[in-house]
């Protein structure tokens, strides 16, 4: 991981991931979310938004993408009369 300038953190992958992608350290703690994907496609990169404050405690640390639990709830919606 690196801190890039305009607050963002820059994540090389080893593996495809999508946007929306939750990351997490090896002890669970979301780390950061996945903004786009960037560089080559035979080593790609990930920009990401930090989800926490201290995010300077995590450059240099391996990261992992989070399993996203599949929504269970159905969205409320008001029928018109």
């Amino acid at each position: 991981m690196h801190l890039a300038g305009s607050g963002r953190v820059i994540i090389q992958l080893t593996e495809r991931l999508d946007e929306g992608q939750i990351l997490c350290d090896k002890k669970g703690t979301r780390i950061a979310k996945v903004v786009e994907l960037i560089g080559p496609v035979k080593r790609p990169f990930a920009s990401a938004s930090p989800m926490t404050n201290n995010i300077k405690k995590y450059i240099g640390i391996s990261v992992f993408a989070a399993e996203q639990p599949a929504r269970t709830q159905k969205k409320y919606r008001r029928q018109k009369k």
